[in-house]
């Protein structure tokens, strides 16, 4: 079962069709329909390219998205996604205004426009598809209470209980299409770990040691959907546009609770830098569980060096079993459209190197 020896997260470089063909759409120029088209073109290209690299799972780039979150959220029952003030600020410059507001119960998951996504993929993959989606957490860290008008919910507890079952079926309809392989991007368990979004979390009225419980227990009520033999990861980063990070620590104040009360199969851990601290946390990992090691970063073009990274495998093999690691990228390469600043041919040669690196390593 996923994760893989050689993963990798998901998100991959807009093409510059895909990038045309959305301004000509904009501007009222092409149909949606040949939007459409186009996108399907560029992920059958993109499908190729990753099982040509000999990875063991696919994804379909995130080509369709505009952003990782909003996209999946904003299209839920009783969420909409509108321009507003970003709470959390990356270290640089900042994405357009956008955020996220309840606007009726929770708690029922209809057609969403991303089952027919991991249709399309499933479709032309020859290779496992994979599918990503933001964590639960992802509609409440940012915003806190202010997203959720107490006129729909008085009680929080009722809310993050309607979210958990919305997400359960988000997951039980993925699987019923076919889906065995999901990752839940979960950037706010990293963030958490740094004492500035901590801070500014108790400021809005939240406790953070709570809401790690909390998160945790929804993360839970959604893998409940997920029927025996689909895998389902997590992915955990520090904020990733336009190669800029949102926060910094590392994950020793998150790590028990992350591995020991949360169902997740796999953990896509960010290690590509210092801001992600050391190895020492993978000693609360239980045996069964896999991590896999995102030890060469999306953020950046530069090359890595193929013994360094098996030395810093080594390392983290001393505090878990070797057998429960795998290696990926920190990130994906474009968690928005606009994408990191790395080239597509940088990107591919990181991606092919993971391959090989993870061969040389596990056989």
């Amino acid at each position: 079962m996923p994760p893989f020896r050689a993963d990798h997260v998901g998100s991959l470089l807009r093409p510059v069709a895909i990038k045309e063909a959305r301004e000509q759409h904009a501007r009222g120029e092409i149909a949606a329909a040949t939007l459409a088209a186009v996108e399907d073109r560029e992920i059958r290209a993109a499908i190729r390219r990753q099982e040509d690299i000999g990875l063991a799972a696919v994804t379909d780039g995130e080509l369709r998205r505009a952003s990782w979150n909003y996209d999946f959220l904003g299209r839920l029952d009783g969420v909409e996604a509108y321009p507003g003030e970003r709470s959390i600020k990356f270290q640089g410059v900042q994405p357009r205004p956008m955020a996220l507001r309840v606007t009726a119960k929770l708690g029922t998951f209809a057609e969403h426009p991303m089952i027919d996504h991991f249709r399309f993929l499933r479709a032309h993959a020859r290779a496992m598809p994979k599918m990503t989606i933001p964590s639960p957490s992802s509609l409440h860290f940012r915003y806190g209470r202010a997203a959720v008008p107490q006129s729909i919910y008085a009680e929080m507890d009722e809310f993050y209980a309607d979210l958990g079952t919305t997400y359960a079926k988000a997951i039980r309809a993925f699987a019923d299409a076919g889906c065995r392989y999901i990752q839940l991007d979960e950037v706010n368990f990293t963030y958490l770990c740094d004492p500035k979004l901590r801070a500014q979390v108790a400021s809005r009225g939240d406790n953070p040691a709570r809401l790690l419980a909390i998160y945790a227990d929804l993360i839970n009520a959604a893998i409940a959907g997920a029927p025996g033999g689909m895998a389902v990861t997590m992915h955990l980063c520090r904020g990733n546009f336009r190669s800029t990070f949102v926060a910094t620590g590392g994950y020793e104040l998150v790590a028990e609770i992350l591995f020991n009360s949360i169902n997740a199969r796999g953990y896509f851990m960010e290690y590509d830098s210092a801001r992600a601290g050391g190895f020492e946390p993978l000693r609360f990992v239980p045996k069964g569980k896999m991590v896999v090691l995102g030890l060469l970063t999306s953020k950046s073009g530069a090359p890595e060096d193929k013994d360094a990274i098996k030395r810093r495998v080594e390392e983290a093999a001393q505090f878990i079993d070797p057998d429960q690691l795998c290696l990926s990228p920190q990130c994906g390469f474009a968690s928005t459209e606009e994408g990191n600043i790395v080239t597509p041919d940088e990107q591919w040669a990181k991606l092919r190197m993971i391959v090989e690196v993870a061969e040389e390593i596990w056989g």
